[in-house]
């Protein structure tokens, strides 16, 4: 058959087949309200309808889907069925220069770019200093105990960021970090642009920030060195045709790197942090195996070597992914289990649904490293563990995230512990990323404390 011929049977095959049960709801709200306000809005469709349903949420007719094969089969057609997708909120706070709305060649060109921020040599150059702010971090939460520990790991993660992305120093408190988190809080909201609206402060906070990192990029350009952080490798950066980022699109990049290596990674040491606290036996073996490298010093290589640490922190995020799913756009109609994936709808591949999918996981409500035990584990799918995304797009920092997640535990681990503190609410909220309702009110304590 001619290949137009064969593409014309295709489509019309595709186009016999049912759409996804489910329901649309109200014209253009859909099911919206109940997707942001109702944590298991997914869960409890696919137990009604399967791993594949529709609704409308955004505006959208979108199309829910879960498991390692969906994954892989959206991870694996992207630019030919779907093309990335934001809400149009965090379209217009990330700018259009940002990797995360880039496509096809110039996204595969800029994403080369940004990479060179986070090979190993540039990770193993980062330790000290995540070392160094950890410990005075921890040495900061111990007087102030009890605490919020929340907004602290909010600070934490801040500052670890403006000094190894910018070489900004106590970040969280400066002018750049005060804008930054009212930009975070609108990343997610309805795109109505009034003064007093999350979106509308988010808006303004967006062009204080510009200015800022704008400032920050001219002052390097101008010292006799760009320095060993981000900042300073993406400024001698150069593409395969020999050019170099633009004052601009450094702008929207590192407002990107500055987002992606506080806000995910925020929720996701407070996901460690909760789970260690409720689980004393995860705890005590996490100790012992860091009494064996405490004469050695932190490297890629000795954090590589703590198997146990590695089992818990992916533990940690398959059972709170900070990053629920990605949304995608539907560039040509396609099949997935039987159903039609029509042109022009959305599309939501779930990482959370399917981290607890019961298929792939053996009581997946339950909080268990050993899963993850390399002895122990039988071979699992590919794309059923996802925290970071998959594909051509996936997490570009995701080393950098596990690193600083590490260092955080290893350090901690080695010299303080940590208890929840009675009557406070540790259900999640997950807008905009997962984290204890209360805030993970805690004491922390040092082993060589005074007790007096």
């Amino acid at each position: 058959m001619p290949p137009a011929q064969h593409y014309e049977a295709e489509s019309r095959s595709i186009a016999d087949l049912p759409l996804p049960p489910g329901g649309l709801g109200w014209p253009w709200l859909g099911e919206t309200l109940g997707f942001f306000r109702d944590r298991d809005f997914a869960l409890k469709r696919h137990q009604r309808y399967g791993s594949v349903f529709k609704t409308r949420i955004l505006g959208q007719p979108t199309i829910f889907v879960r498991g390692a094969e969906a994954n892989q089969f959206v991870f694996s057609n992207e630019n030919e069925y779907f093309q990335v997708s934001w809400p149009p909120s965090t379209q217009a706070l990330l700018g259009p220069l940002s990797l995360a709305l880039q496509r096809g060649e110039e996204h595969r060109n800029r994403r080369k770019l940004l990479a060179q921020a986070f090979m190993p040599r540039a990770l193993a150059g980062y330790i000290e200093a995540m070392s160094a702010i950890t410990l005075d971090y921890a040495q900061r939460w111990v007087t102030q105990s009890p605490l919020t520990w929340y907004p602290e790991l909010r600070n934490y993660t801040l500052d670890v960021a403006c000094k190894l992305l910018v070489g900004l120093d106590s970040g969280s408190q400066t002018r750049l970090g005060h804008f930054f988190e009212t930009w975070c809080q609108g990343l997610f909201s309805v795109p109505v642009a009034l003064p007093w609206t999350a979106f509308g402060r988010a808006k303004r906070c967006r062009s204080l920030l510009l200015d800022e990192i704008e400032a920050l990029i001219l002052s390097r350009q101008a010292a006799p060195e760009p320095g060993q952080d981000a900042l300073g490798l993406l400024l001698t950066a150069v593409d395969d045709q020999g050019d170099r980022l633009t004052v601009a699109e450094l702008k929207d990049q590192i407002l990107l790197l500055l987002f992606a290596g506080h806000e995910t990674l925020t929720s996701a040491i407070a996901s460690f942090c909760l789970q260690v606290a409720q689980h004393s036996e995860v705890r005590s073996r996490l100790q012992q195996e860091q009494q064996q490298w405490l004469d050695h010093p932190l490297t890629l290589d000795t954090l590589k070597q703590m198997t146990y640490l590695d089992q818990v922190l992916k533990e940690v995020l398959r059972l709170v992914p900070p990053v629920g799913g990605g949304f995608r756009t539907v560039l040509k109609s396609c099949q997935l289990d039987g159903y039609q994936i029509p042109q022009g709808w959305s599309l939501l591949y779930q990482i959370g649904a399917t981290h607890a999918d019961a298929q792939t996981y053996d009581t997946p409500a339950q909080f268990n490293p050993e899963r993850f035990d390399p002895e122990a584990a039988t071979a699992a799918h590919k794309f059923a563990f996802v925290p970071f995304g998959g594909g051509i797009r996936e997490c570009l920092g995701k080393e950098f995230a596990r690193l600083e997640m590490k260092i955080f535990a290893a350090l901690l681990l080695r010299t303080y512990t940590w208890e929840l503190l009675p009557n406070q609410d540790l259900t999640l909220v997950t807008i905009p990323t997962p984290h204890p309702r209360d805030n993970l009110r805690v004491r922390v304590i040092s082993f060589y404390s005074n007790p007096n």
